[in-house]
């Protein structure tokens, strides 16, 4: 599973500054922590739990994703 950027580089980007960003699997991650986050507790190991929770999540959008191509 190649892990590509979410946000590929643009020439509109000073030259010298940091153009990769976030990578499509942490931006999928991103956007499954509001289902994750069913719950408003401060637990650190909810919150543990609830961070590995979304990037499986993301794991497997970018599994169905290379299997749609």
């Amino acid at each position: 599973m190649k892990d590509i950027p979410a946000f590929p580089k643009t020439p509109f980007i000073e030259v010298g500054t940091p153009q990769n960003g976030m990578t499509l699997r942490d931006y999928f991650a991103a956007k499954a922590m509001p289902i994750v986050f069913s719950s408003h507790t401060r637990d650190p190991k909810f919150l543990n739990f609830a961070a590995k929770l979304a990037y499986k999540m993301a794991d497997t959008m970018m599994e169905a994703r290379n299997a749609a191509q």
